[in-house]
């Protein structure tokens, strides 16, 4: 009888999201990238509190030029960021050590970006490569890392080229991120100038990338692609359009690395002169997608449907702020933390498991251009 109700208890544990690891023994940390000079605390590192919610201010790390973006390693020992700074050499992509204990960063190495504007950086799932979009140069490029967690220049660059059909911002191309598949063989790159999600084959062991066959897949003429995310199970893919206001559904062939478009959906309950999307993300179980509406400055929701893929809208929570960049939701899905740009401050949300709706615990920090949220559970 005991062995049975240890056995149920440990099913229990493993099946309930958010208790498998004890985020309050284990200790969760949330870091910020911002706007800062680079003599000014540009990351901000804060503890959350499962309970309340509550944010506490753990230390900030200056020396690097608008820290906008950053990405944690696989092994959570590094954290890298990029410098949006300018050059013909472009800007800077950097690393840093992450102490086990306390969380601070310490800086290890520094190198370029390959391109102008970077403005996102993740890290593939072997650790050995870090990739880079840089939206001014419309560029991205892929870093390999040393075991100490150091960077070297760029293995690979790539330039894209050719336009689309809004000249004010889609004369030329702008990468705009660049993320990693589920299975790790592939790199798949946004670019807002060109309406285009671009794949290349990865070798994380050279650290390098070349061009896939298919190479990319179009979105809607006017899109503007930003930021996207895979679906737990990887056969879905999300973008969000930041142009106009919508979010891209592609079905994903992991052998082929191949995205098909299925359906686009708009952001935004009734059309917002001005706005723009910013972030897309999944939560964790795979039941909800997320995006960021600057002008409308609210979490739009949508419902999926785990058979098709697509989507259909939930609501809209408003960010309590204004011009929310990036948001994050933490490992265990139970937490949304929105990074309102113009009004210098992070919002915190509970999310509800039914609903998935992201509801505001009435808990917010002051953080100076916050653009990124990136969470850290040890």
């Amino acid at each position: 009888m005991k062995r049975l109700m240890l056995a149920t208890l440990a099913l229990v544990l493993c099946v309930l999201p958010g208790v498998a690891a004890d985020p309050d023994r284990a200790g969760m940390s949330v870091y910020v990238g911002s706007y800062a000079k680079d003599s000014e605390p540009g990351i901000h590192h804060f503890k959350l509190d499962f309970a309340s919610g509550a944010l506490t201010a753990a230390g900030g790390t200056s020396g690097v030029t608008n820290p906008s973006f950053v990405a944690i390693s696989p092994d959570k020992k590094y954290l890298y960021a990029i410098g949006e700074s300018g050059g013909k050499k472009g800007g800077a992509v950097v690393s840093f050590s992450i102490d086990e204990s306390s969380g601070a960063l310490k800086k290890l190495s520094e190198s370029v970006s390959g391109g102008a504007g970077p403005c996102y950086v993740t890290a593939d799932k072997t650790g050995k490569v870090v990739l880079v979009a840089n939206y001014g140069g419309g560029s991205i490029a892929s870093l390999p890392v040393s075991a100490d967690g150091k960077l070297s220049d760029p293995a690979t660059f790539v330039q894209h080229t050719g336009s689309s059909i809004n000249k004010g911002n889609q004369a030329g191309p702008h990468a705009h991120s660049i993320n990693v598949s589920p299975d790790n063989k592939f790199a798949l790159a946004a670019d807002l100038g060109i309406d285009k999600i671009l794949v290349y084959k990865l070798d994380p062991e050279k650290g390098t990338m070349t061009a896939n066959n298919p190479p990319s897949v179009d979105l809607p003429p006017g899109s503007g692609p930003r930021h996207f995310a895979f679906h737990p199970s990887g056969k879905y893919v999300y973008a969000c359009g930041e142009i106009n206001s919508t979010v891209n559904v592609f079905s994903y062939d992991a052998d082929k690395g191949a995205l098909k478009f299925i359906h686009a959906l708009s952001t935004l309950p009734e059309p917002v002169k001005g706005n723009s999307t910013a972030e897309c993300q999944v939560h964790p179980m795979g039941k909800f997608v997320y995006v960021s509406n600057r002008g409308h400055n609210s979490i739009a929701v949508f419902k999926v449907d785990e058979e098709t893929g697509k989507l259909t809208a939930a609501g809209h929570e408003p960010t309590g702020g204004k011009t929310p960049r990036n948001f994050g939701i933490d490992p265990t899905g139970q937490f949304l933390i929105a990074a309102n740009q113009d009004s210098n401050n992070v919002v915190v949300f509970k999310i509800e498991s039914g609903s998935g709706m992201p509801k505001p615990m009435g808990v917010e920090v002051s953080v100076p251009k916050p653009v990124c949220v990136k969470f850290l559970q040890r």
